[in-house]
């Protein structure tokens, strides 16, 4: 994997790892895994684009299987609480 460059620069984008990970779930409305043995870890990448495309691909092998989920998590915002752009500043979260 090579990092993104930003547009008009050669300096590498900020690098906000994502994990893409996948498996078959217990009740389809938790994020429970029925064998965490078989979790397909389908990897690491620098950003959520690429991720994101690495779920839908995971995603669309496995349309067959009801009980089958992808997640993809958010390994930045754990390495590093300031990259989480969600957070509201002022809430003290």
């Amino acid at each position: 994997m090579t990092n993104d460059v930003k547009a008009g620069g050669d300096a590498p984008a900020r690098q906000l790892l994502h994990l893409v990970i996948g498996g078959e779930l217990d009740d389809l409305s938790g994020t429970t895994f029925r064998d965490l043995d078989e979790v397909d870890i389908v990897g690491v990448y620098p950003n959520y684009k690429a991720a994101y495309d690495a779920w839908k691909s995971a995603a669309q092998r496995s349309v067959d299987n009801a009980h089958m989920r992808y997640f993809i998590v958010h390994l930045h915002r754990m390495l590093d609480p300031s990259t989480d752009t969600t957070r509201n500043p002022g809430s003290g979260a």
